[in-house]
């Protein structure tokens, strides 16, 4: 074993690691999770030191220290707590290990992170995924939802591990060896006041390492059993993340990917610079039955471009529909590709190439257009897989929509470079500039319809209203060749 990489090999073979667990408990409603915690550190072989960060006294064993109060008025700025414990005692462990008080870490995560720390670069930090188990044995994957996902040319591998990154930073939990918490403190974006951006503020602090300081956090999908941690409160369950079926789709293609020694781009940068990624590309989107009841009934064949998992590809193709799918991903597709649609993998171009001589009766674009740099071209790209009886369906936040402006009004600080998009990473879009879109790429618009996730009944599929439109934050703009 090497001396320096990461944690201190003591001369004394008998030595114990020493590890200082800090924890963040506000209030007590995970008291009872709490005290598994501490009856699991309690057990491990290492020298273990519990810290508590609370809003209140708790009641703890005479060896437990909790420290009480908060860095600012905001309740969830408690975490933030954390770093200066680290720092004031980074001479007196070897490890150093922050968590909400509801995250269950074992002996084998805490053993499994030091052996995969000997074998990683510098600038690289292992990671954790959280796992919750529901009452019919099926288990969750919390982090994995909306627009994070595993980034594909991020597969690498590391002495017998192979690793890639997931965009989600956050797992409620992290770990330092010393020479990591030095290097933390040394990039001087570890000793900072409560903040948020990407995060909020409790997730802020746990992912601070990573997105402050330097690290990249790379996961060991190669020992994925070994790198998950029970959330013991199970509380995102049916609410968000992607079953074990799902995750098992996605860790399998990256590890035939690592083998293969292929690294596969993303068909477009999909997450914006925006406050939290907001109008992200999500990646998990449910069916849009507003899309699908809109394919005209004597539709054959649809082309989707940029699908991500891929529900309302698979509905058409339930529908007897002959679907074929550009991705944004070979990752994020694979439950579509086993349900019969048909995947053309590559960049909009590469993909172009492929479909050169085909025809479809619809092109569908779900959310994309916004996110690409060039909507026009590739509206134009694909404009001659549509014959003169095709129709264009595409989909698009309405930003000048009522709910939206009262959005950017309270965020108005945080959403100022929303029409520049090399600033933002996304269009400003609402109606008439789809329509340029659509004109200048060769296409006429036929129609114009609101979608409403929720709120008034009234507005429901009105088409041309401008009552409707103007409260829809959505829109689908259906255009055929000219």
């Amino acid at each position: 074993m090497q001396a320096e990489r990461g944690y201190r090999i003591d001369s004394d073979p008998t030595a114990r690691l020493r590890v200082l667990v800090v924890l963040a408990s506000y209030g007590t409603a995970n008291d009872r999770y709490l005290l598994q915690l501490i009856q699991e550190y309690r057990s491990m072989s290492f020298h273990v030191d519990l810290v508590i960060l609370s809003n209140l006294k708790k009641q703890l064993a005479p060896d437990i220290e909790v420290l009480v109060g908060l860095p600012n008025r905001n309740p969830w700025s408690l975490p933030f707590l954390h770093k200066k414990v680290f720092a004031d005692r980074i001479e007196q462990y070897d490890l150093f290990v922050y968590s909400e008080d509801d995250m269950l870490i074992t002996e084998n995560n805490l053993q499994s992170f030091l052996e995969v720390t000997a074998v990683l670069r510098e600038d690289e930090i292992a990671g954790f995924l959280r796992i919750e188990h529901g009452s019919r044995g099926n288990v969750n994957y919390p982090e994995v939802h909306g627009h994070f996902h595993w980034d594909p040319t991020s597969v690498r591998s590391r002495g017998g591990y192979t690793l890639a990154n997931f965009t989600n930073e956050h797992a409620a939990f992290y770990v330092l060896t010393q020479s990591q918490l030095r290097k933390c403190i040394r990039s001087g974006g570890f000793l900072v006041d409560p903040h948020e951006g990407k995060y909020d503020l409790p997730c802020s602090a746990a992912t601070d390492p990573y997105t402050q300081c330097g690290f990249e956090k790379l996961i060991p999908i190669s020992h994925l059993d070994n790198f998950t941690i029970h959330h013991l409160s199970n509380k995102y369950i049916g609410k968000m993340g992607v079953d074990g079926p799902e995750l098992d789709r996605q860790i399998g293609t990256l590890l035939h990917m690592g083998k293969a020694g292929c690294k596969p781009t993303a068909l477009f940068t999909t997450e914006t610079k925006l406050w939290r990624g907001m109008y992200s590309k999500d990646y998990y989107e449910p069916a849009d039955e507003d899309v699908i009841s809109m394919i005209s009934q004597r539709s054959r064949s649809v082309l989707s471009i940029g699908c991500g998992w891929g529900e309302s590809e698979c509905r058409l193709a339930e529908k007897g529909l002959r679907v074929v799918a550009v991705p944004l991903d070979p990752i994020i597709c694979r439950r579509a590709a086993a349900s019969g649609v048909e995947m053309v993998f590559g960049d909009f171009r590469t993909a172009k190439t492929q479909l050169e001589a085909e025809k479809f009766d619809c092109i569908l674009y779900l959310n994309v257009l916004h996110l690409v740099r060039n909507p026009i071209e590739v509206l134009s790209l694909f404009r001659d897989n549509l014959s003169s009886k095709s129709e264009v369906l595409i989909q698009t936040p309405n930003m000048l929509s009522v709910p939206a402006i009262r959005s950017s009004i309270r965020l108005v600080s945080r959403l100022q470079n929303l029409p520049h998009y090399d600033v933002a990473g996304v269009h400003f879009s609402f109606i008439r500039k789809v329509r340029s879109w659509c004109y200048r790429s060769g296409l006429r618009v036929d129609a114009t319809r609101g979608v409403f996730r929720q709120g008034p009944e009234m507005f429901r599929n009105r088409t041309y209203g401008s009552n409707a439109l103007c409260m829809a934050r959505e829109f689908i703009t259906v255009a055929q060749k000219r």
